[in-house]
């Protein structure tokens, strides 16, 4: 059971990379007005909320004490993050603040998990 936890693990890490990593790679074009949410970050968005609803199961059927709090503000975090680049996925340019907001929610996602014990 360990393993299939890790293996879930590494592709929530996978989405969080895919979405943070889409965000990171167009700063550059969101100072210039430019930036769109690509499918690499719905993809990785998408990849974050499989893999977490998977992982909190796992470790419910592994009998392990959760923080649900955590999880529900996470979920929250994640379910706004998701809202926002699927609306905006066909869009030509995202607004600087849209965009922005992602990065910051999705930073602010990694935080809470890392730090928030």
């Amino acid at each position: 059971m360990d393993v299939l936890l890790h293996f879930f693990v590494a592709l929530h890490i996978i989405g969080i990379a895919s979405l943070l990593g889409g965000f990171l790679t167009q700063m550059k074009a969101m100072g210039a007005g430019t930036a769109r949410f690509g499918p690499a970050m719905l993809h990785g968005a998408l990849l974050m909320l499989i893999t977490g609803m998977i992982l909190v199961g796992v470790n419910e059927a592994q009998g392990h004490a959760l923080n649900h709090v955590k999880i529900g503000i996470k979920l929250a975090i994640l379910v706004v993050i998701l809202g926002i680049v699927y609306v905006k996925r066909d869009e030509e340019k995202a607004e600087k603040g849209l965009f922005a907001a992602v990065g910051a929610l999705t930073t602010l996602n990694v935080f809470l998990a890392v730090l928030w014990v």
